[in-house]
């Protein structure tokens, strides 16, 4: 996908904080009855980082993101976002916080019975305060970044599973966030259309710089996402050339049975000599 000239009137979220950490971890365990799913557990992601999640199924992937939004609270430990302690804020504080993420479902989890734009202008409509003129401009903007401009009255079922992901990236993205979540956005994709949805994912990850945890259970997303770079002036994703990282930096973090197992970048993760991780990524 050739991606779309950017509005320039958007500001990038990441520009409201320069250093410290998104989010972080700290000693959090989660056990549902006898099922230990995170036994304390430690990260954090700095301001303009993306975090890609790795493990097996039913290693807490999806379940850090819930944490991480409030939906769930840890048994011990505790979880900071944009500075809060979730694991201590009411639910009413935390409606508030939700405001600063966007997350992006898997499966897209969009309304069937609603149009894209008002599936896309969903969060801007129950906010209240923004006018309509507005909320319009805000969802265009969304739309045209995921380059779907022309879907705007169109319904869920009138799209492809691809251009329905799209739709849920620009959900995620029209309230300009300061963090987004991701989890699993290429899951079922065909090949070609993971692609395209990894292009937009490094396309908002080099341009607003945004802080990212991405669930995934493609390995080979994160590493394109490691080994290219949007650039702007060509309007689309490139290599990195050899020996050069990217601008702003990739992580990736390993569970294994409830624990974080590797936490680190792509030279890391490449000189590993742990067994399993060696095995799990080969």
């Amino acid at each position: 996908m050739s991606a779309p000239t950017l509005p320039l009137d958007m500001t990038a979220p990441a520009a409201k904080q320069q250093g410290g950490e998104a989010i972080r971890f700290e000693n959090v365990t989660l056990a549902f009855d006898d099922k230990v799913v995170l036994d304390d557990i430690s990260f954090r992601l700095p301001h303009g980082e993306t975090k890609a999640l790795f493990g097996v199924a039913g290693s807490g992937k999806s379940t850090i993101l819930k944490l991480a939004l409030g939906l769930m609270k840890p048994d011990s430990g505790h979880i900071h976002v944009l500075g809060e302690d979730v694991t201590q804020m009411s639910e009413e504080a935390l409606f508030g916080l939700r405001r600063q993420i966007g997350m992006v479902f898997q499966e897209s989890a969009l309304f069937d019975s609603r149009t894209v734009r008002e599936n896309v202008a969903f969060r801007l409509m129950e906010e209240g305060s923004v006018s309509e003129d507005e909320i319009d401009r805000r969802v265009r903007e969304a739309l045209s970044f995921v380059e779907l401009e022309r879907t705007v009255d169109m319904f869920p079922s009138e799209l492809s599973g691809g251009m329905r992901r799209r739709v849920a990236i620009a959900r995620a993205i029209v309230t300009q966030p300061e963090i987004l979540l991701y989890d699993s956005p290429t899951g079922g994709l065909d090949p070609v259309t993971s692609t395209t949805i990894v292009e937009l994912i490094v396309k908002q990850r080099d341009v607003y710089k945004t802080s990212s945890l991405m669930v995934t259970h493609r390995l080979q997303d994160a590493f394109i996402m490691a080994t290219h770079y949007f650039d702007r002036n060509a309007n689309k994703m490139l290599p990195l050339p050899k020996g050069v990282h990217c601008e702003v930096p990739m992580a990736f973090l390993i569970l294994r049975d409830g624990k974080v197992i590797f936490d680190g970048d792509l030279d890391d993760l490449a000189k590993t000599r742990d067994e399993y991780i060696r095995e799990y990524i080969a």
